[in-house]
């Protein structure tokens, strides 16, 4: 019965603390489908090559959005047009490096490690869309090579021609469609949450069950087996949710019980950029590939970095202790947009069952 209640109370507290992102996302996504044309999107985001998994990148770093807001935005610009790569690194970037993280992270911990956590995200993102884009390429239509039309005229020695009525048919202008707030809202809360709906359900669910039993000794046991720590980090923050200015506390109070500046910095890392919610998304939306993809590069990028961090700060002689320069509680705000969110999971999960119903009848 403890364990009930304290699932219970995690799942309150998850929802309350993802809610308010989640819908912003979701909103902002929609705004951005009518203010930004598709054409726009698959120009520069839509080639399997390095320069759109650059874009998308560089596009996601000042976005103020976390690893569950950013979920909606990076749906919607793959239905726009995105490769799976540019999806990808827009998906690693933008939640661990937002301006408003950016901002926090010097102000816990200084320039050295705030330029340090910008510029590896970036490596990180980069190297993870291009991977996508080399080893989960899209699969593309074989094409006869003769069509039906050629076939005849190679036989009989006639170019093909085409018919018209003699109609003089010129293609219309594209209409420039105007801002509607009606279409944004439809796109954002029917579309996109109607696609995110179940994983967003069992990742809600898979984090209160991590986070009821993670143990509260989480610093001892990290100190207590340091050659174990970025492992233990690891196994904690990718499927944690936490957004990227939660996160420095958590790392800063790491810090300051004497677990080493990288593998804090791998829980700085890896917990804004993964978290049950969005493997869930990534794996529906991306395929089980690039999913693959997507958590191998965190998890290793993140454990190479920190490693790096430690020997710059071991060979400057740098104790990670004098860079900190330092529990929220959810207002109205944030419960109604959890009350909100659960009312519209809730609606995509028994619709199925209730069209199943009303066919049957």
């Amino acid at each position: 019965m403890e364990y009930i209640t304290l699932f219970i109370n995690a799942l309150i507290e998850l929802s309350n603390a993802m809610s308010l992102y989640i819908i912003f996302g979701l909103l902002f996504a929609g705004i951005l489908k009518e203010i930004v044309p598709d054409s726009l999107v698959t120009k520069h985001l839509g080639d399997e090559n390095i320069l759109s998994v650059i874009k998308s990148t560089i596009f996601g770093i000042p976005l103020p959005v976390c690893s569950c807001g950013v979920i909606p935005l990076a749906t919607s610009i793959k239905k726009s047009g995105a490769s799976k790569g540019a999806t990808l690194s827009f998906l690693i970037s933008t939640p661990i490096t937002g301006v408003d993280s950016i901002l926090a992270t010097y102000g816990v911990f200084g320039w050295i490690f705030t330029a340090y956590r910008v510029v590896t995200s970036m490596v990180i993102a980069i190297v993870a869309g291009v991977f996508t884009n080399i080893f989960d390429k899209k699969v593309k239509k074989r094409e006869p090579k003769f069509s039906a039309i050629s076939k005849s005229g190679a036989n009989f020695g006639v170019k093909p021609t085409s018919f018209s009525l003699g109609i003089n048919k010129k293609t219309p202008p594209p209409h420039k469609k105007s801002f509607s707030a009606i279409r944004a809202f439809r796109y954002a809360f029917i579309t996109l949450l109607g696609d995110i709906a179940k994983p967003l359900f069992w990742g809600l669910i898979l984090g209160a069950l991590i986070t009821v039993f993670i143990p509260k000794n989480l610093s001892d046991i990290l100190m207590e087996y340091s050659w174990l720590s970025y492992i233990i980090v690891i196994i904690i923050a990718v499927p944690m949710y936490v957004c990227a200015t939660a996160s420095l506390p958590i790392a800063a109070g790491l810090m300051l019980s004497g677990v080493s500046a990288g593998a804090s910095f791998v829980f700085l890392t890896a917990g804004p950029a993964t978290n049950t919610v969005t493997i869930g998304v990534v794996k529906k939306m991306l395929g089980s590939r690039s999913l693959y993809i997507y958590l191998g590069t965190i998890i290793i990028g993140s454990i190479l970095f920190g490693l790096g961090l430690d020997y710059l700060f071991d060979s400057f002689s740098i104790d990670p202790k004098s860079l900190i320069h330092l529990h929220e509680e959810f207002g109205v705000v944030s419960i109604l947009s959890s009350a909100v969110l659960w009312g519209f999971i809730s609606y995509f999960m028994v619709k199925p069952y209730i069209n199943n119903v009303m066919i049957k009848r």
